[in-house]
């Protein structure tokens, strides 16, 4: 065997050997990992929220660093919001449509009794993303509403409020994943 035909032998066994490695990496690369869904933004209009426009801001901020696959943002001028936002002096309360939307009345009553403008707001928020009371209940429960009392300033929902929020906006493409029965609360 001649030195350039024992090169060639060794430079095509080179090949051979490089491309079996180069096969190897690729066919145990890991696949990649699924793209995140975006989540549904619902939009809310204060114009109607009088004096408890920074008090919606901020409860709709606690839904919006406690779950992540709804999320509030004010609407845009000349939109259609989701969720209309009103005070009044009665009770506080919600009207939900469907999931996502309703209305939301910040009612003086309970901000003339003693109770927080934040839990408030977060808590009938809350109904419009398809959670019920659950009175009586603890402080720590946002949804335990007025029956934590007035002393209970705590405007974040628990882990099963918040699992229940994500589950209810659980998507495949840009809709929630249940049905949704129209409903009004009274807190």
């Amino acid at each position: 065997m001649t030195l350039r035909n024992a090169a060639r032998a060794l430079t095509i066994m080179l090949v051979v050997a490089l491309s079996w490695t180069i096969g190897q990496a690729t066919a145990s690369a890991a696949p990649a990992p699924p793209a995140a869904t975006a989540a549904i933004v619902l939009t809310y209009d204060t114009e109607g929220a009088a004096e408890f426009v920074d008090a919606v801001h901020s409860g709709a901020e606690v839904w919006n660093e406690s779950v992540a696959n709804v999320q509030l943002e004010p609407v845009a001028a000349g939109d259609e919001a989701n969720i209309e936002i009103l005070a009044d002096d009665g009770w506080p309360r919600a009207q939900t449509t469907s999931l996502g939307n309703g209305t939301v009345w910040m009612g003086r009553q309970a901000v003339n009794e003693g109770y927080h403008t934040i839990r408030i707001a977060a808590h009938e928020l809350g109904h419009i993303l398809g959670l019920p009371d659950a009175k009586p209940g603890p402080c720590s429960s946002l949804m335990s509403g007025s029956s934590a009392g007035v002393d209970c300033t705590n405007p974040d929902p628990d882990a099963a409020e918040r699992a229940a929020v994500e589950d209810n906006f659980a998507t495949v493409g840009n809709s929630p994943a249940h049905a949704y029965e129209p409903r009004m609360y009274l807190d």
